[in-house]
Protein backbone atom coordinates (compact mmCIF):
# COMPACT_ATOMS: atom_id res chain seq x y z
CA UNK A 1 0.00 0.00 0.00
CA UNK A 2 2.83 2.43 0.83
CA UNK A 3 4.41 1.77 -2.58
CA UNK A 4 1.06 2.37 -4.32
CA UNK A 5 0.64 5.68 -2.48
CA UNK A 6 4.17 6.80 -3.44
CA UNK A 7 3.45 5.99 -7.09
CA UNK A 8 0.10 7.82 -6.93
CA UNK A 9 1.70 10.85 -5.24
CA UNK A 10 4.49 11.05 -7.83
CA UNK A 11 2.03 10.59 -10.71
CA UNK A 12 -0.41 13.24 -9.39
CA UNK A 13 2.29 15.83 -8.73
CA UNK A 14 3.87 15.26 -12.15
CA UNK A 15 0.53 15.48 -13.94
CA UNK A 16 -0.47 18.70 -12.17
CA UNK A 17 2.91 20.26 -13.02
CA UNK A 18 2.66 19.16 -16.66
CA UNK A 19 -0.85 20.65 -16.93
CA UNK A 20 0.35 23.85 -15.20
CA UNK A 21 -2.11 23.70 -12.32
CA UNK A 22 -0.98 25.15 -8.99
CA UNK A 23 -1.77 23.12 -5.88
CA UNK A 24 -2.30 24.83 -2.52
CA UNK A 25 -3.12 23.59 0.97
CA UNK A 26 -2.86 20.17 2.51
CA UNK A 27 -5.35 17.32 2.55
CA UNK A 28 -6.44 16.30 6.07
CA UNK A 29 -5.98 12.71 7.19
CA UNK A 30 -9.61 12.39 8.31
CA UNK A 31 -12.86 14.23 7.71
CA UNK A 32 -15.32 15.22 5.04
CA UNK A 33 -13.66 16.77 1.99
CA UNK A 34 -16.01 19.02 0.01
CA UNK A 35 -15.22 19.14 -3.71
CA UNK A 36 -16.54 22.36 -5.25
CA UNK A 37 -17.38 24.04 -7.53
CA UNK A 38 -18.44 20.86 -9.32
CA UNK A 39 -18.81 22.03 -12.91
CA UNK A 40 -17.07 19.35 -15.00
CA UNK A 41 -16.63 15.60 -15.33
CA UNK A 42 -12.92 16.30 -14.75
CA UNK A 43 -13.60 17.36 -11.15
CA UNK A 44 -13.33 13.74 -9.99
CA UNK A 45 -9.85 13.49 -11.53
CA UNK A 46 -8.90 16.84 -10.00
CA UNK A 47 -9.97 15.82 -6.49
CA UNK A 48 -8.01 12.56 -6.83
CA UNK A 49 -5.01 14.62 -7.96
CA UNK A 50 -5.30 16.85 -4.91
CA UNK A 51 -5.60 13.91 -2.51
CA UNK A 52 -2.99 11.68 -4.14
CA UNK A 53 -0.43 14.51 -4.32
CA UNK A 54 -0.73 14.72 -0.52
CA UNK A 55 -0.38 10.96 -0.11
CA UNK A 56 -4.05 10.40 0.75
CA UNK A 57 -6.57 8.06 -0.84
CA UNK A 58 -10.12 9.23 -0.05
CA UNK A 59 -13.42 7.55 -0.69
CA UNK A 60 -15.66 9.41 -3.12
CA UNK A 61 -19.46 9.24 -3.36
CA UNK A 62 -20.41 8.94 -7.05
CA UNK A 63 -23.79 8.43 -8.69
CA UNK A 64 -24.36 4.66 -9.00
CA UNK A 65 -25.15 4.77 -12.73
CA UNK A 66 -21.47 5.43 -13.52
CA UNK A 67 -20.43 2.02 -12.11
CA UNK A 68 -20.88 -0.06 -15.26
CA UNK A 69 -18.18 -2.05 -17.05
CA UNK A 70 -14.58 -0.89 -16.96
CA UNK A 71 -15.60 2.52 -15.59
CA UNK A 72 -17.08 0.83 -12.52
CA UNK A 73 -13.91 -1.16 -11.94
CA UNK A 74 -11.77 1.99 -12.26
CA UNK A 75 -14.04 4.03 -9.98
CA UNK A 76 -13.97 1.35 -7.27
CA UNK A 77 -10.15 0.99 -7.54
CA UNK A 78 -9.75 4.73 -6.98
CA UNK A 79 -12.07 4.98 -3.97
CA UNK A 80 -15.43 5.41 -5.69
CA UNK A 81 -18.53 4.40 -3.74
CA UNK A 82 -21.75 4.01 -5.73
CA UNK A 83 -24.61 6.09 -4.34
CA UNK A 84 -28.19 5.56 -5.43
CA UNK A 85 -29.69 9.00 -4.83
CA UNK A 86 -33.21 7.52 -4.72
CA UNK A 87 -32.27 5.29 -1.75
CA UNK A 88 -28.98 6.43 -0.17
CA UNK A 89 -29.73 5.04 3.31
CA UNK A 90 -27.73 1.78 3.28
CA UNK A 91 -24.66 3.40 1.73
CA UNK A 92 -24.72 6.30 4.20
CA UNK A 93 -25.24 3.97 7.21
CA UNK A 94 -22.22 1.87 6.15
CA UNK A 95 -20.11 5.02 5.78
CA UNK A 96 -21.19 6.34 9.18
CA UNK A 97 -20.23 3.01 10.75
CA UNK A 98 -16.83 3.11 9.05
CA UNK A 99 -16.27 6.72 10.12
CA UNK A 100 -16.83 5.78 13.75
CA UNK A 101 -14.17 3.05 13.58
CA UNK A 102 -10.47 3.34 14.26
CA UNK A 103 -8.07 4.81 11.76
CA UNK A 104 -8.31 7.46 9.09
CA UNK A 105 -11.55 8.19 7.31
CA UNK A 106 -11.60 10.68 4.44
CA UNK A 107 -14.76 11.02 2.38
CA UNK A 108 -15.01 13.33 -0.64
CA UNK A 109 -18.42 14.69 -1.58
CA UNK A 110 -19.41 17.07 -4.38
CA UNK A 111 -22.36 18.76 -2.63
CA UNK A 112 -23.69 20.39 -5.79
CA UNK A 113 -24.72 16.87 -6.81
CA UNK A 114 -24.63 17.79 -10.49
CA UNK A 115 -22.32 19.54 -12.92
CA UNK A 116 -25.13 21.89 -13.96
CA UNK A 117 -26.09 25.13 -12.25
CA UNK A 118 -28.57 24.43 -9.47
CA UNK A 119 -30.43 26.22 -6.72
CA UNK A 120 -29.06 24.41 -3.65
CA UNK A 121 -26.20 22.21 -2.52
CA UNK A 122 -27.17 18.76 -1.23
CA UNK A 123 -26.83 18.62 2.59
CA UNK A 124 -25.20 15.17 2.88
CA UNK A 125 -21.70 16.51 3.59
CA UNK A 126 -23.04 18.66 6.42
CA UNK A 127 -25.26 15.96 7.93
CA UNK A 128 -22.52 13.32 7.87
CA UNK A 129 -20.09 15.74 9.54
CA UNK A 130 -22.66 16.59 12.23
CA UNK A 131 -23.49 12.91 12.87
CA UNK A 132 -19.87 11.78 13.08
CA UNK A 133 -18.22 14.85 14.59
CA UNK A 134 -15.78 14.87 11.67
CA UNK A 135 -14.48 18.22 10.42
CA UNK A 136 -15.29 19.57 6.96
CA UNK A 137 -12.40 20.63 4.70
CA UNK A 138 -13.13 22.85 1.72
CA UNK A 139 -11.53 21.54 -1.46
CA UNK A 140 -11.70 23.68 -4.57
CA UNK A 141 -11.02 24.03 -8.28
CA UNK A 142 -10.60 27.49 -9.81
CA UNK A 143 -10.20 27.30 -13.58
CA UNK A 144 -9.47 30.99 -14.30
CA UNK A 145 -6.40 30.98 -11.99
CA UNK A 146 -5.52 27.30 -12.66
CA UNK A 147 -5.42 26.76 -8.91
CA UNK A 148 -6.77 23.85 -6.93
CA UNK A 149 -6.38 22.56 -3.44
CA UNK A 150 -7.64 22.60 0.10
CA UNK A 151 -8.84 25.65 1.97
CA UNK A 152 -9.91 25.91 5.60
CA UNK A 153 -11.26 23.13 7.79
CA UNK A 154 -14.09 23.68 10.27
CA UNK A 155 -16.32 21.67 12.56
CA UNK A 156 -20.04 22.34 11.99
CA UNK A 157 -21.84 24.14 14.80
CA UNK A 158 -25.54 24.26 15.64
CA UNK A 159 -25.87 27.37 13.45
CA UNK A 160 -26.21 26.14 9.85
CA UNK A 161 -26.56 29.68 8.48
CA UNK A 162 -23.32 30.86 10.11
CA UNK A 163 -21.54 27.70 8.95
CA UNK A 164 -22.73 28.20 5.38
CA UNK A 165 -21.83 31.91 5.50
CA UNK A 166 -18.27 30.71 6.23
CA UNK A 167 -18.46 28.28 3.28
CA UNK A 168 -19.89 30.97 0.97
CA UNK A 169 -17.15 33.44 1.92
CA UNK A 170 -14.46 30.89 1.04
CA UNK A 171 -16.00 29.88 -2.31
CA UNK A 172 -16.94 33.44 -3.34
CA UNK A 173 -13.98 33.70 -5.74
CA UNK A 174 -13.73 30.02 -6.76
CA UNK A 175 -15.18 29.43 -10.24
CA UNK A 176 -14.63 25.78 -11.12
CA UNK A 177 -13.64 24.62 -14.59
CA UNK A 178 -16.87 25.90 -16.19
CA UNK A 179 -17.85 29.04 -14.21
CA UNK A 180 -21.29 29.30 -15.85
CA UNK A 181 -22.29 25.97 -14.20
CA UNK A 182 -21.31 26.96 -10.65
CA UNK A 183 -24.00 26.66 -7.93
CA UNK A 184 -23.86 29.11 -5.03
CA UNK A 185 -23.11 27.29 -1.73
CA UNK A 186 -26.56 27.28 -0.15
CA UNK A 187 -28.52 24.59 1.67
CA UNK A 188 -32.30 24.43 1.48
CA UNK A 189 -32.36 23.82 5.26
CA UNK A 190 -30.98 27.34 5.84
CA UNK A 191 -34.38 28.81 5.00
CA UNK A 192 -36.04 26.53 7.57
CA UNK A 193 -34.12 27.99 10.51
Amino acid sequence: MAHTMRVRRTFARGLLRALRWRLVGEVPRSGILVGAPHTSRWDWVVMLGIAWSSGMSPQVLIKHTYFKGIAGWLLRRTGGIPLNREDPGATIRALLEEAEGEGHFLLTIAPEGTRSKGEFWKPGFYRIAKQTGLPISLGFVDGPTRTLGIGPTFTPTDDVVADMDFVRAFYADKQGIRPESRTEPRLEMESQV
